[in-house]
């Protein structure tokens, strides 16, 4: 992650996911993140309708030119990148895995923006609609309003791995191949 914003909010989010994959949403409070909150979002999974804003923080409206709020999320990417977009926040909210995105738009004027997209998903509960949060941070300032957004880079953020003994690491390298010694087939 380049942003400070993306750094700080991310580690926020991981700190209260604990041991989890993903926090519940209700342990989430705007108060501790509170002067990310215009940069923050959080979407509906529901990829036929583009997975909605259904908050959208007051600088991503903004860069919109607009209230964003239950508008699709993946009609800001253009053509090339908008299945990509889908595939990612799809990933994020069924597998819990973060993802960070290096983004291109361009302004009115005609420049080109660099933002960061940061997307975390919510711990899934049994009959409560899915959704995923994130944090949209552009690079530059006085952008004005941005369109055709377009995907540069992507990864997900794997939680890193425990330490394992290197015994028990060897035997999981043999993958059902077991040699024992000392046993002859007489």
């Amino acid at each position: 992650m380049k942003h400070p914003s993306s750094r700080q909010f991310f580690a926020y989010w991981d700190a209260k996911r604990g041991h989890a994959r993903a926090p519940d949403r209700s342990e989430i409070e705007p108060s501790a993140v509170r002067e990310l909150l215009g940069d923050i979002f959080v979407l509906g999974y529901e990829s036929e309708a583009g997975f909605p804003f259904r908050v959208a923080g007051t600088r991503v409206c903004a860069l919109l030119g607009r209230d964003a709020k239950d508008s699709s999320f993946t009609a800001l990417f253009a053509d090339e990148s908008r299945r990509e977009i889908e595939d990612i926040v799809t990933y994020v909210a069924e597998e819990m895995l973060a993802a960070v995105a290096g983004i291109t738009a361009t302004s009115e004027d005609g420049r080109t923006a660099h933002l960061e997209l940061l997307l975390l998903p919510f711990n899934n509960r049994a009959h409560a609609p899915i959704s995923v949060t994130g944090l949209l941070a552009p690079f530059e300032d006085d952008l004005g309003t941005l369109k055709d957004f377009k995907l540069t880079s992507w990864r997900y953020l794997h939680r890193p791995e425990k330490l394992v003994p290197r015994a028990l690491r060897k035997l999981a390298i043999a993958r059902g191949f077991m040699v024992y010694e000392g046993i002859t087939g007489r």
